[in-house]
């Protein structure tokens, strides 16, 4: 005989402090890039130095300003989809494209930025923020002002999503991946992580030829110091990113621990977008699995 647990998850309250206080951030935190990207749609060019490449294709800085402005105010609308208690009723799918796309656009500023800082600090060389010809493609203070609300909206969302799936999906993370039945993840899954983290290996190669000083594939002054940090943080979650879903897939022990961009540079990020969404759907089965398991018990 068997029981099956119901799947409605606990109300999350909407008054709390610390949660109203973790969205007003994560909303506060989308204002300053909002707010220049709608006035340079309107004309303005605050933050815009003579001389820059964004002076040149008026029309295409605005469609593209136009295009980052509903971007960013997703961000709002998955706030409060992760806040409001009719946010537990949004189907799990659609919440994978928008949680994905933040995770990926966000984590890699909100690592390297500080890492960038830091080395800069340290008295590293930097690359320069530039267009054509060496002209200045944005004054320094608009990265500082922009990125700084990156970090902030990126661990704002991260405590409330934390928050949300704790609540909404909890159950399914009771328990050691040891302890797991092995047939949890089926075997087509398991041969897609092992594809996977096959495919890993271009994109981690040459983020590894990049960190330890090669320039092929690089443009003329992208030889520095803070880029190299940030190809370490890319071979550090490229890394992770496999370690990570073939310990779902039980293949491992689970205790081991502006312009153009290169023909190499696109390669590489077309091979960790698809590393991505390949890995991604074997979390995605797995929690699929585990929610069915946990719902029919002896």
């Amino acid at each position: 005989m068997t029981q099956t647990l119901t799947a409605t998850p606990a109300p999350v309250p909407g008054g709390t402090r610390t949660l109203r206080l973790l969205r007003a951030t994560a909303i506060a935190a989308c204002l300053p890039y909002l707010g220049l990207k709608v006035a340079w749609i309107a004309g303005s060019r605050v933050g815009i130095p003579e001389g820059s490449a964004l002076l040149e294709h008026r029309v295409t800085m605005a469609v593209g300003n136009g295009l980052t402005v509903l971007l960013d105010s997703c961000v709002i609308v998955l706030t409060l989809v992760l806040t409001r208690p009719w946010g537990l009723r949004v189907p799990a799918w659609a919440m994978a494209l928008p949680v994905w796309v933040a995770t990926g656009l966000l984590a890699p500023i909100m690592a390297g930025f500080p890492l960038q800082l830091l080395t800069r600090a340290l008295g590293g060389d930097t690359a320069t923020s530039s267009g054509t010809e060496g002209e200045p493609f944005l004054d320094s203070w608009v990265f500082g002002v922009v990125y700084t609300g990156f970090i902030v909206q990126g661990l704002a969302l991260g405590a409330l999503f934390a928050r949300y799936a704790r609540r909404r999906w909890g159950r399914l993370w009771r328990g050691r991946v040891r302890n797991l039945p092995a047939g949890v993840v089926r075997a087509p899954y398991r041969a897609v992580a092992v594809v996977g983290a096959v495919l890993a290996s271009f994109p981690l190669a040459v983020r590894l030829y990049w960190l330890c000083g090669g320039s092929a594939g690089l443009r003329d002054g992208e030889r520095t110091a803070d880029v190299q940090v940030l190809e370490g943080m890319h071979v550090a979650f490229l890394a992770a990113a496999a370690a990570g879903t073939l310990l779902l897939a039980l293949l491992l022990p689970a205790d081991d621990p502006a312009d153009r961009p290169t023909t190499l540079l696109t390669l590489t990020y077309a091979g960790q977008m698809t590393v991505g969404l390949l890995l991604a759907s074997v979390g995605a089965h797995f929690l699929a699995r585990r929610s069915a398991a946990v719902r029919t018990l002896p």
